[in-house]
């Protein structure tokens, strides 16, 4: 029997938030078992609204704020003081997100993390003993220099003047000045949250993994990856981080190179999911399901690394419990879920169509694949309890 079902999606990326898909397959769960315990546990990977769901499940608050924008534009944004009074969340895509770029105007290597800085000291200025940056959905690329310039580093091109905002002119970097970095840091633990696979430099690095996501062109990546290596090269040689290689160190690429920036003023890089879930109570949650229910926008090759579905299946797993995932699409290298956990996958759209209609529907097409999928599963378990058709007494 289907007596409680753990629902614990991510969100849908322009589309549903963690908390909609959670909803959304709540009502498919209820249409066919509508006396069954739902436990709804809508998940944040550090990208857009961490801040809002570590607040209200910490009984803290929101802080509204004042910043730039990732083009430069001064805009509303927000950013978390949780229920112990000491901790702050300042989330990157609040203020740095890719949504928060324009199409037309989405150059990666023009766009800043001043406004990420310019939270980090909001935050401060409120007396917080900790903060966490939540890194995701990012849609800048420059190394975190803008957050380091709004904490008041100074960056310098050989003429001693200082470098235009975005990753691109990081090409010209000659040494970064820190005699007006804010002294404050020095006594906060700044801990990032973000996925530890992705690195700031090399094959491997963001600028060629998500580059051309946020807008690059083939010279603007190879541009891009040139200017990071060399902010990493020149950080590394003026700001000493002990033990953490800025150019390959887990997280280093995490929010277009934002860990490595704040990794080279004393912050720690720690898997998001190990700083974020731990206000949930996640893994008691599982242990009490007889299904967890997960979902993503989108299911690929990605999605074992460090992606939401995943880090719920491992969990999961551990306490025995079967994972159905639902996502908006289906890439390539899906299947590889199964080896996260993932017992079943499916695609929540029913056929063909326009993207802007997939992503307006949503919320109705993942209610009714929630349902479907939960009408199967019902199947599958009558059939288990059956004897296998010829097996009777028969000689």
């Amino acid at each position: 029997m289907l007596n409680r079902v753990v629902v614990a999606p991510s969100g849908f990326k322009e589309s549903l938030s963690a908390e909609a898909a959670a909803e959304a397959i709540a009502e498919g769960v209820g249409r066919v078992l509508p006396d069954a315990a739902v436990d709804l546990i809508p998940l944040v990977d550090g990208g857009e609204g961490t801040a809002q769901a570590l607040a209200a499940a910490t009984g803290g608050r929101l802080v509204p704020h004042t910043a730039t924008g990732p083009v430069g534009d001064r805009l509303e944004t927000h950013f978390a003081l949780l229920g112990d009074g000491t901790t702050a969340v300042v989330e990157m895509a609040a203020v740095a997100g890719l949504a928060l770029v324009p199409r037309p105007r989405r150059d990666p290597g023009g766009t800043t993390t001043y406004g990420v800085g310019e939270l980090i000291r909001a935050a401060l200025d409120r007396g917080v003993r900790r903060v966490v940056v939540g890194c995701g959905d990012s849609g800048t690329s420059d190394g975190g220099a803008g957050a380091l310039t709004a904490l008041g580093a100074r960056l310098l091109d050989a003429g001693g003047r200082d470098l235009a905002p975005g990753g691109t002119a990081l090409a010209r970097l000659a040494r970064v000045d820190t005699a007006a970095l804010d002294p404050r840091l020095a006594a906060t633990e700044l801990l990032v949250a973000c996925n530890p696979y992705n690195v700031l430099c090399g094959p491997r690095g963001v600028a060629r993994v998500f580059g051309p996501q946020k807008g690059a062109t083939p010279r603007q990546v190879e541009e891009l990856a040139g200017a990071l290596g060399r902010w990493a090269d020149v950080l590394t040689r003026d700001l000493p981080a002990p033990g953490t290689d800025l150019r390959r160190g887990p997280g280093t690429g995490a929010s277009g190179g934002l860990g490595a920036g704040l990794a080279a003023v004393g912050a720690r890089l720690l898997p998001r999911f190990e700083v974020l879930l731990g206000h949930l109570d996640l893994d008691a949650r599982l242990a009490a399901a007889d299904l967890v229910i997960t979902a993503e926008g989108a299911l690929d090759r990605q999605t074992p690394r460090g992606k939401v579905p995943a880090e719920v299946a491992r969990r999961a797993k551990l306490h025995g419990r079967p994972v159905l995932a639902l996502a908006g699409t289906l890439g390539e290298g899906a299947h590889e879920i199964h080896g996260t956990g993932v017992d079943a996958y499916g695609t929540i759209i029913p056929g063909p169509m326009a993207l802007p209609e997939a992503l307006l529907r949503a919320r109705e097409f993942l209610a009714d694949a929630a349902e479907r999928s939960l009408r199967m599963v019902l199947i599958g378990s009558a059939l288990a309890g059956r004897p296998a058709a010829g097996r009777g007494n028969a000689r």
